[in-house]
């Protein structure tokens, strides 16, 4: 992998962060491990922005694991995709005797990516994976980014031109063979907008049909 830096933020080149990379290039699409390379710039981008003392590295194993749940590799799991990313990743920095408290914190940050609301009171890594995923998929915090940002971290990790579809479709065949580990979460938006008879579990129906007498 050609290294470098985006705009002075080094791209980590240790080999923790090569066999990183090749794992998930391996794994995942090209739509998916480009949307990778590009959520640990904006992360970074916005920890610098931000003043705030993460671990580049962290961050970037982060970063490339996120979405791994999604890989085809996952398509008999019923676990939640987050989850699914985490424990790889977990694996993966175990396999190269990181120390658990780090490992915990690339856990967490995968586990809680999608998850409104909570990444941004915990660790800087947490923080910044989930605004960076928000900002590549959907636009998050687009205006806190200057058109020089932009422009850099798409011309080298291009977006597609149908990403938008795209990445819809990818959470789509990540998640229709587990539809129950949306319940709670956004994921299930990505079902109900590709299959017209999903139909989601209301939290209200289950509280008025419990066993409880009143």
């Amino acid at each position: 992998m050609s290294t470098g830096d985006i705009l002075g933020i080094p791209v980590p080149d240790s080999a923790i962060a090569r066999e990183a990379t090749e794992l998930v290039r391996d794994s995942e699409s090209e739509l998916l491990f480009l949307h990778s390379m590009r959520v640990y710039a904006w992360g970074a981008l916005a920890g610098r922005r931000r003043k705030l003392a993460f671990d580049p590295e962290l961050l970037y194993v982060g970063s490339m694991f996120h979405d791994l749940g999604l890989a085809v590799r996952f398509r008999e799991s019923t676990l939640r995709f987050e989850v699914d990313g985490a424990n790889a990743a977990r694996d993966f920095l175990r396999g190269h005797g990181i120390a658990e408290r780090d490992i915990e914190k690339v856990w967490s940050a995968i586990a809680f990516h999608t998850t409104p609301g909570i990444p941004q009171f915990m660790h800087p890594e947490a923080a910044l994976l989930h605004v960076a995923t928000g900002m590549d998929v959907a636009g998050r915090a687009y205006d806190q980014f200057t058109d020089e940002e932009r422009e850099a971290v798409t011309s080298a990790w291009p977006r597609a031109q149908d990403f938008k579809h795209a990445i819809i479709d990818a959470f789509y065949e990540g998640l229709k063979h587990r539809p129950d580990s949306t319940f709670g979460t956004f994921n299930d938006d990505f079902i109900a907008f590709r299959n017209p008879a999903f139909r989601r579990v209301d939290l209200c129906s289950i509280i008025l049909h419990s066993p409880w007498a009143h």
